[in-house]
């Protein structure tokens, strides 16, 4: 994860879920918020999952990223075909609406990011490491040195 947006991607995906958590927890011990859980039922794996998804997409793996994909297009995108589909809207199904184009921007985001990364497939590797742990000619050298070393010693 070496590009600044790859990183900006994640951060936001990381913020999201913290106020998704947020909100999910005031909504369960009662607190009104800006935003409510379009479901808490599936609110609550949901975050498990996206937290999961989360930790493997900053290593840069694609299929944990469809999994954040999928799950997140199956809970916001059914709320927003159905919030589009309704003529009347308050204000706060309004607020769940942004939230739910946020909620499925930043997966598709993330899917693309990781599709069109170019050093995820060609630079599996890290190659600040690899020089050091995955170098044979260099234990070679080291090896070699050490046996030729012959000190003087003082014999009086």
């Amino acid at each position: 994860m070496k590009n600044f947006s790859s990183i900006l991607i994640t951060i936001f995906a990381f913020m999201f879920w913290t106020f998704r958590l947020i909100t999910t927890i005031l909504y369960t011990i009662g607190v009104d918020f800006m935003a409510m859980p379009i479901d808490i039922t599936m609110e609550v794996p949901l975050l498990f999952i996206t937290f999961i998804c989360i930790c493997y997409i900053i290593k840069r793996k694609l299929l944990p990223t469809i999994i954040y994909l999928i799950s997140h297009f199956l809970y916001y995108g059914l709320y927003l075909y159905q919030s589009l589909t309704v003529n009347t809207l308050t204000l706060n199904n309004y607020m769940d609406l942004f939230f739910a184009i946020i909620g499925i921007s930043i997966p598709l985001a993330t899917f693309f990011d990781i599709l069109l990364d170019k050093n995820r497939k060609s630079h599996p590797v890290d190659k600040q490491t690899d020089w050091f742990y995955k170098n044979k000619n260099y234990d070679r050298k080291i090896d070699e040195r050490a046996d030729r070393n012959q000190y003087r010693t003082l014999d009086k």
